[in-house]
């Protein structure tokens, strides 16, 4: 069950959707790294059969890669605080 592809990218997307509910980039990077986990699979399944460590491993690189792109694309801004000059209530 393990090396199923589709196992893996439905794994992903219901991570990616997880992402939505609980916001903060921390789902995001395994989500991806499930995708490509599974497209790997789906790519090579036919030549090769993977033993759990193995896919676990390629899914443990995959997250970690994902999750660094995340972090260049998405960089965390340290000192930027919204100040409110004006309340929604003042008229």
């Amino acid at each position: 069950m393990w090396a199923t592809w589709w196992v893996w990218v439905a794994a992903g997307f219901a991570l990616g959707a997880l992402e939505v509910v609980v916001p903060g980039y921390v789902f995001l990077g395994f989500a991806i790294g499930a995708v490509v986990t599974g497209a790997f699979l789906g790519l090579g399944s036919a030549m090769i059969a993977f033993s759990l460590p193995a896919v676990l491993l390629i899914f443990a690189i995959a997250s970690l890669a994902g999750w660094a792109v995340l972090r260049l694309l998405f960089p965390l801004h340290k000192g930027q605080v919204k100040l409110w000059d004006t309340d929604i209530n003042d008229n």
